[in-house]
């Protein structure tokens, strides 16, 4: 297939799963025979802009004409078989729909969190889950400054939600949930069930797996309070308080919570924290785990570092709820614990470093279930089914789908399953 993978990076001073996922799957499907080309900006150009090109890059945000001109032009010119749109925030902006559909160029899009419902796309306010703008206009957003602690700042993803919002369902043939539980969410919201199939991220083999009984607890990723840093910060000084566990804790990441987790950590032989480690670094962090840690209090949509520690042959302790729900299969490959409660994620932490055999035992699982659910082989079918009954849905072709290009200019027959996966 040739396929235009339509991405706005994030900024580089951050971590980005999202930034992660789309490179791996580009890189999947040019190691499979697709040709792939990337339509995108990125954030970090934003900081080169002059104070006016800056101070218009809101206005950008519902609505960019030129993206839209730019991507129609090279659409008509290259004429891939399917759009692949990630994130389009902040300067691609759903204008990269019109351009699809200017050219008549059929488009799938992967919902990596809950921007469809929820300007700054948490589905969470203050720490708490919150539904006020589901099914409405977001008006309570822009009202409690939901994006950056901004009303300011909230306001052109709000507009850009509000104005936008039929243009998604209409424009967009296939949207990959990456999990049941976002799909479920997304349903219950009024999204066309229809065009709601499950694809699950996948995750590279890991340069290491796991082969001793590991030498810390890890948590891996942003440094905020939506990934229940601070939940962790109190369980772990309940597991100090009676003792320890016999291994650190050690702390991966950046974000704006970090100058809060540094000084807590100051001066402990208990907890260590590493800042950000390149992808390699992760890796070897997670191979030498006792288990990873995913505290959550919003609802993720997936959880990357769960699967990639299943990956290595890790067990996780995860929140009960959201995505991990599914990810995580409770005693079995990792342990869940009641979702903003300190009491109970002290628990499972205990009990998963101090029963060796029965940690071993979930890691073998663990294992297992990434090699069943969430292995390049197994990611690579279910892009490419989403490909096809994409690209059949734009035909009406039922379930034969379309001559598909093979990036040399040939065409070739294909067959498409109408079910999508379910992941």
């Amino acid at each position: 297939m040739h396929i235009l993978v339509v991405h706005n990076r994030y900024s580089s001073a951050q971590p980005s799963g999202e930034n992660k996922v789309v490179d791996q799957e580009v890189e999947l499907l040019r190691a499979a025979g697709h040709r792939v080309e990337v339509f995108g900006r990125r954030s970090d150009d934003i900081a080169a802009r002059t104070l006016p090109g800056k101070v218009a890059v809101p206005l950008l945000v519902p609505w960019n004409p030129a993206v839209r001109r730019e991507l129609a032009a090279r659409l008509r010119t290259e004429r891939p078989d399917v759009v692949h749109i990630h994130n389009v925030f902040p300067l691609l902006s759903p204008a990269v729909l019109a351009a699809c559909a200017d050219a008549d160029v059929p488009a799938v899009a992967t919902l990596h969190n809950y921007t469809q419902l929820c300007p700054p796309g948490t589905l969470q306010r203050d720490g708490r889950p919150c539904t006020e703008c589901v099914g409405s206009v977001p008006l309570p957003a822009v009202r409690h400054g939901c994006y950056r602690n901004s009303r300011l700042a909230t306001v052109p993803l709000a507009v850009s939600l509000s104005v936008n919002r039929r243009r998604w369902w209409s424009g967009v043939e296939r949207f990959f949930c990456i999990s049941a539980a976002q799909r479920d969410v997304l349903v219950r919201a009024g999204m066309p069930p229809d065009r709601l199939a499950v694809k699950h991220n996948f995750v590279p083999e890991p340069g290491t797996c796991r082969t001793a009984d590991g030498e810390h607890v890890l948590f891996l990723g942003r440094l905020a309070e939506a990934k229940g840093v601070r939940l962790l910060m109190a369980a772990w000084d309940e597991i100090a308080a009676g003792g320890g566990v016999g291994v650190p804790l050690v702390i991966a990441g950046t974000g704006p919570l970090e100058r809060e987790v540094i000084a807590w950590a100051a001066g402990r032989d208990d907890v260590r924290y590493v800042g950000l480690y390149d992808t390699a670094e992760c890796q070897k962090a997670i191979a030498r785990s006792v288990a990873v840690v995913a505290p959550s209090t919003w609802l993720e949509a997936f959880g990357l570092v769960v699967v990639e520690a299943m990956a290595a042959g890790v067990p996780a302790v995860a929140a009960g709820h959201g995505a991990f729900v599914e990810l995580v299969e409770d005693e079995v490959t990792g342990l869940l614990h009641q979702p903003g409660e300190a009491a109970s994620l002290s628990s499972c932490l205990r009990r998963i470093t101090a029963e060796q055999d029965r940690n071993r035992e979930m890691g073998r699982a663990a294992r297992s279930r990434y090699e069943q659910g969430f292995s390049p082989a197994v990611g690579l079918d279910r892009l490419v089914e989403g490909y096809q009954t994409a690209i059949a849905g734009r035909s009406g072709g039922g379930e034969s789908a379309p001559p598909v290009g093979n990036g040399n200019g040939s065409r070739r027959d294909t067959r498409a399953s109408r079910d999508g996966g379910t992941g």
